[in-house]
């Protein structure tokens, strides 16, 4: 039996279009979950013979639980799925490198190999985000939302966690990790994806999505021996909120002078530049003060009881 295909998207609109098209011929049954979509991608999928599932709006929209509502979709005796968002579009010949991957490794319970921004030269955004997908290759601690899933080990650990509302897959491999399955990141075309990011507030957004997506894994596995997104959030938080705290507070009390601190900031720039390149130095210390926004606005929303919403960015 071929693998199926899990799709998860709302107001995707072409992009949409062009993800179901990539999947013909390479799988044998795509399951679309739409999160309250209005513009057309239902009746697309349906056109293009998808078995369409519509979240219950009365419910959060996360994509983990879309995730998990195609997964309890696919057809019995399915022993692979790959899930894939909307706005990504497969690569030919992918399906049949990465089932035949986990068909040679028993312990494998997630593969995942190259995705690729379509226009990385659109926007400098988009630049950025195709050199955050270029990860190493072999045994991985987690993957994205792109990724050819075994359907034992997936069950086995009981899916995605349906509320969370970013950082669901990194989660989700913690947790098989812990069950003795491994990752593994194949040297191999997946998927186009389409960003579109093209404004700053839309990288900013997606930084702070980030911070949140940080804080709740730290808070849900940031024990050892995981330490699951600590680093991440300690760094986050110092770079963003504590240290342009403590220079403002000191030139409050002890003059202006004080704000000569700030030039941690472009020292750091420079430090990065040596491994990374300017632009992605420059973006990758810029992106700590939208983290810290995110990760501080996971642990009011935690401290006060009150449910956490979408951090969407386009």
């Amino acid at each position: 039996m071929k693998p199926a295909a899990v799709v998860i998207g709302r107001n995707e609109g072409a992009r949409l279009v062009a993800c179901l098209a990539s999947l013909e011929g390479e799988v044998g049954q795509v399951i679309y979950v739409d999160s309250g979509s209005t513009d057309g991608s239902i009746a697309a999928a349906r056109a293009h013979g998808a078995r369409v599932v519509l979240l219950d709006q009365d419910a959060p929209f996360t994509a983990a639980r879309a995730r998990n509502a195609g997964f309890a979709a696919i057809d019995p005796g399915t022993e692979y799925v790959q899930f894939l968002d909307g706005d990504c579009a497969l690569r030919a010949g992918w399906i049949s490198k990465a089932a035949a991957f986990l068909d040679a490794h028993a312990d494998v319970a997630v593969v995942c190999g190259r995705r690729r921004e379509r226009a990385p030269g659109a926007s400098i955004y988009n630049a950025l985000i195709d050199r955050e997908w270029d990860t190493p290759m072999g045994a991985a601690l987690a993957c994205g939302g792109d990724a050819l899933v075994r359907v034992d080990a997936l069950a086995d650990v009981g899916g995605y966690r349906d509320d969370l509302i970013a950082g669901e897959e990194p989660e989700l491999c913690v947790r098989l990790r812990a069950a003795g399955w491994r990752i593994w990141r194949l040297d191999a075309e997946m998927t186009w994806h389409d960003a579109a990011l093209t404004r700053f507030d839309q990288w900013w957004q997606r930084c702070r999505r980030a911070g949140h997506a940080f804080a709740e894994g730290a808070a849900l596995h940031g024990a050892p021996p995981e330490r699951h997104w600590v680093t991440e959030t300690r760094r986050a938080i110092v770079w963003g909120a504590v240290l342009p705290l403590a220079i403002i507070l000191a030139a409050l009390l002890f003059g202006p002078w004080a704000l000569v601190g700030l030039g941690v900031y472009p020292a750091q720039v420079v430090r990065l530049s040596s491994r990374m390149g300017w632009m992605q130095a420059f973006f990758t210390t810029l992106g700590r003060f939208p983290e810290a926004l995110g990760a501080l606005g996971y642990w009011k929303n935690r401290l006060l009881g009150r449910r956490r919403h979408l951090i969407e960015y386009k």
